[in-house]
């Protein structure tokens, strides 16, 4: 069965109840794409990669604060600086830049501590597992070169 969001609490929610990705994740994956065209070329502003996919820089400025603690980036100060991949794009998973991002993606909060009362006699736990470990695959498997 189905449930309208209107239905999930906000537990849920927080837990992971829903898999999508926020804007964090599209964006983030957008702005690293863009340094990996630029890898090995210099740094990219957060300006250039704001203008081309038509994003604001100041949101850009936090996700890549996010990236950065997480080593995915580094920052070059100064005129023509901007931001580097700390890895070849071939290095780098999509999965880390999701979790780097927006945390760990979960398709359930079975796994979590919730106020489920289901959690000692779940239907849909054991499935919902396998598909997680398929999904973490998934995004493990794919690089930033793949895009």
């Amino acid at each position: 069965m189905v449930y309208p969001k209107k239905h999930i609490g906000k537990q849920q929610k927080r837990l992971g109840g829903i898999m999508k990705l926020s804007t964090k994740g599209r964006y983030g994956l957008m702005a690293m794409y863009r340094l990996g065209e630029n890898y090995g070329k210099g740094p990219t502003s957060l300006k250039a990669i704001a203008e081309k996919e038509n994003l604001s820089e100041l949101y850009l400025e936090q996700l890549f604060m996010l990236l950065r603690k997480k080593g995915l980036v580094e920052g070059v100060r100064g005129a023509g600086g901007g931001y580097l991949l700390t890895k070849d794009p071939k290095e780098i998973k999509i999965g880390d830049i999701l979790n780097a991002l927006e945390g760990e993606i979960e398709l359930s909060c079975c796994n979590k501590e919730s106020d489920c009362n289901k959690m000692g006699d779940c239907a849909t736990k054991d499935i919902l597992d396998k598909i997680q470990v398929k999904l973490e695959a998934v995004f493990d498997s794919m690089t930033l070169a793949d895009m």
